[in-house]
């Protein structure tokens, strides 16, 4: 695994989250396209947990904490439970880059981390590496979300106009 490489995919998706909120309203963070669909703000709100009570916390645990009981997750039960569209956007930006400035450092200290160390339960097996590499992926599949969601903006705020001639979608 390429420790540097994966950390610098990290980072650079930070960068990217941030683009694709800038300029973005309260009203519009709330919009969802559809009933079943997330909003902006419950994708930031969802990085944010994950951020705190997942990745972080479960590598963590894989690399240092095995003694200690591995804690079940349930995102999205979180999503109505902490009722993530009702929260202020602005504070849960800050709120979450402020945890990923967390994650960061700590992950700086990892680069000579055994990334083959594995946790195992009766879930099954997750070596340190996959947890890494999972963080990252997890981040690409909102980075992807949030774009859909910005085109859903760019659809609504062109109308009378088509936007067809820029190519299909």
């Amino acid at each position: 695994m390429k420790f540097e490489m994966l950390y610098e995919e990290l980072v650079n998706s930070t960068e990217m989250i941030q683009a694709l909120l800038a300029g973005i309203s309260q009203e519009e963070a709330q919009f969802k396209p559809a009933p079943d669909a997330w909003s902006i703000l419950e994708v930031v709100y969802h990085l944010y947990d994950e951020e705190r009570e997942d990745f972080r916390e479960h590598l963590d645990f894989i690399l240092n904490r095995q003694d200690e009981e591995w804690h079940q997750i349930n995102p999205q039960a979180w999503v109505t439970e902490r009722k993530y569209n009702e929260q202020d956007f602005s504070e849960m930006q800050e709120k979450l880059f402020a945890e990923r400035k967390k994650s960061l450092e700590w992950l700086k200290d990892l680069s000579g981390a055994n990334w083959e160390k594995t946790y195992t339960s009766e879930f099954g097996s997750v070596p340190a590496g996959e947890m890494f590499a999972a963080w990252i992926a997890h981040d690409n599949l909102h980075i992807r979300q949030l774009v859909e969601l910005r085109r859903a903006k760019i659809e609504n705020i062109t109308q009378p106009y088509a936007i067809a001639y820029a190519g299909d979608w």
